[in-house]
């Protein structure tokens, strides 16, 4: 009788291993497409923030200059100020930019590999 049980165990879960393998699989695959779509809200984010920043030093620009025509040089030290920060802003937002692409498509790119290792497990 111990040998029956035993044995209907092990069918038993070589039979729902496989179903069990793919469910993880899908997972997967949901889970690297929220990632695609995280990514693609951080990009876009990033790519306003980096027109935003362009304005602002657009900005500063003719208020610096603005500044120097009348003579005014405290203001146009506090602007001067302000741009370099609106650089340095606007370059931190051009690296994230470039991380979360770099990201997108090594997601992109996983989405692609666990679809074709599902299709090849179906054959």
């Amino acid at each position: 009788m111990r040998r029956q049980i035993a044995l209907f165990a092990v069918l038993a879960l070589a039979v729902s291993a496989p179903r069990v393998l793919s469910a993880q699989d899908s997972n997967d695959v949901k889970q690297d497409r929220k990632e695609v779509r995280h990514d693609r809200r951080e990009l876009r984010g990033d790519r306003k923030d980096i027109r935003h920043d362009t304005r602002d030093i657009r900005q500063d620009r003719r208020d610096v200059r603005q500044d120097v025509k009348n003579g005014d040089t405290t203001d146009a030290r506090r602007d001067a100020r302000d741009l370099r920060r609106d650089r340095r802003d606007r370059r931190h937002d051009v690296r994230d930019a470039r991380r979360d692409r770099r990201g997108l498509r090594q997601d992109r790119r996983d989405v692609r590999q666990d679809k074709q290792e599902t299709k090849d497990s179906t054959k």
